[in-house]
């Protein structure tokens, strides 16, 4: 698969995409043997990309949501620097909708959606991520264990119900309360954010 990096709109994708085209003749050309079936996916991590999401599914073989850019560019922070850090909050309700934007895109073109970022490791964002449809998560090797097990204690016929609820909400405090309440046991309290900082 080719994962294709910080694209905006249609034009940059079948631009990539020609040069792919490209890349391959030359090796056709050269009887250098290749790949011709690679998947070609982009990145979903500027909001210009969410908005025109159902005609990047058209052309996309799968959507990549990149959390912590797509989250950097929506709220207009820089979550590394210590003075706005705090203000980089997965739980947005533009972040929220965004996500389910891109999904509800991927599914009705018959494509998935993948996420990575810091949003994809923490065990409580799991029953949000699952109810708005995200079909794989890529994190780092230590938050494998517990986003399995959070995964694992969620019963997914509570997860339509509280996505409902969650996308009427209007606040980052509000949906976090609802999370916590409906599935803080089950798959544990977050971290601080940005401790470091």
């Amino acid at each position: 698969r080719i994962l294709l990096p910080m694209i905006s709109g249609v034009d940059e994708l079948r631009e990539a995409k020609q040069h792919i085209e490209k890349a391959a003749e030359s090796l056709e050309k050269d009887r250098i043997a290749y790949n011709p079936d690679l998947s070609v996916g982009i990145m979903i991590e500027v909001p210009s990309a969410v908005m025109v999401a159902d005609y990047l599914a058209e052309e996309a073989d799968f959507f990549s949501i990149g959390t912590n850019d797509l989250i950097q560019y929506t709220l207009a922070i820089d979550r590394n620097n210590r003075h706005v850090a705090h203000l980089h909050q997965p739980l947005h309700p533009a972040i929220l909708w965004m996500i389910k934007r891109t999904c509800d895109a991927a599914r009705e073109k018959g494509i998935k959606t993948y996420m990575c970022g810091e949003m994809a490791a923490g065990p409580l964002f799991a029953p949000i991520l699952l109810g708005l449809g995200v079909d794989e998560l890529s994190m780092n090797p230590q938050a494998i264990p517990m986003v399995k097990n959070a995964i694992r204690s969620i019963d997914t016929n509570d997860v339509v119900p509280f996505i409902e609820k969650v996308m009427t909400m209007n606040t980052c405090e509000a949906v976090q309360e609802l999370l916590e309440r409906s599935f803080g046991e089950a798959v544990g309290r977050p971290e601080p954010d940005h401790e470091e900082l």
